[in-house]
């Protein structure tokens, strides 16, 4: 059974394009393309702090396990290290993939696992795949798993043992079995938001399939999912059975995450829907928060 979240909440605005929400020790850390910016939040919005300036745009985010903040470089494709202040390069991905990198998981053993476009978004009308890339602490680059259309949104499952990845405009999240060495096999569908095959993102976005973008797991196993193409994120369970949906009205939410003090703020980086304005020019982005029933797992 679908049930509707209602009472959301905006949190901050006047802000160009959100990804990456992390909640981590109180605080909401959230990338901010255009204006390059990573930001942190309190639990009501509030108390807004400017934790790195990225000139490559800031995207997907992670904490290492001794607590520095993991950022990943867009344009530029680096991974970056944030240390008392300082920017440090872990690793480049521009040998690996031409085009541009974006979000991230970083596991409890400081393994960052880091996707990216993997064609030309403005000049290609063909889509085409690419792989999921695992760097390691020391900054060693190699191949997770590869086939994957747009690889987006990483999360382990709650066992530790499997990975799940949003393939955002072929409309689905793929499932892997996660080996000693990190890398990933034994591919699947953990869901599948269409009946066709899509080769464009025009008719991906004309489908009106859910397009799964960055992703939440609550203490049931169940995933939150921000939807690229969509008006606000739904709550799947493996086999896609929909089970949440947040009304954002007109706007789309590309990214969610859930914490807060106890763990039922699922919070939401909003802005238009795609190709409606351009981010880079305006700052019509938005982080909305509103409750759910089901918590975050607990990190205890």
């Amino acid at each position: 059974m679908m049930k509707q979240f209602s009472g959301v909440r905006t949190l901050a605005s006047g802000l160009s394009f959100l990804e990456g929400p992390r909640w981590h020790e109180g605080r909401l850390y959230v990338s901010d393309f255009h204006t390059q910016r990573v930001l942190a939040f309190d639990e009501d919005g509030g108390a807004m702090e400017e934790i790195a300036h990225v000139p490559g745009n800031p995207s997907g985010l992670g904490f290492a396990p001794d607590g520095a903040l993991m950022i990943v470089s867009m344009n530029d494709r680096r991974l970056l290290r944030l240390d008392n202040g300082t920017l440090s390069e872990v690793a480049d991905l521009s040998g690996r993939t031409p085009y541009v990198t974006n979000d991230m998981l970083v596991d409890e053993t400081g393994r960052a696992y880091v996707g990216n476009f993997g064609f030309d978004t403005v000049n290609d009308p063909e889509m085409s795949a690419t792989s999921l890339y695992l760097i390691q602490p020391d900054g060693g680059i190699v191949t997770a798993a590869t086939g994957l259309i747009f690889p987006n949104g990483v999360l382990k499952t709650l066992d530790g043992k499997r990975m799940i990845v949003a393939e955002t405009f072929a409309a689905r999240i793929s499932q892997f079995d996660i080996a000693v060495d990190g890398t990933l096999h034994n591919r699947r569908i953990w869901a599948d938001f269409s009946t066709a095959e899509h080769t464009t993102i025009i008719g991906s976005l004309e489908a009106g399939d859910v397009l799964p973008d960055g992703m939440a797991m609550d203490a049931e196993g169940a995933v939150w999912i921000g939807d690229a193409g969509g008006r606000g994120p739904i709550r799947a369970v493996e086999g896609g059975e929909q089970t949440g949906f947040v009304d954002t009205g007109d706007l789309a939410v590309y990214a969610v995450a859930l914490g807060g003090s106890d763990g039922h703020t699922l919070f939401m980086c909003a802005g238009p829907p795609l190709g409606a304005s351009d981010p880079a020019v305006d700052r019509k982005a938005c982080l909305l928060a509103c409750r759910v029933d089901v918590p975050a797992p607990s990190q205890g």
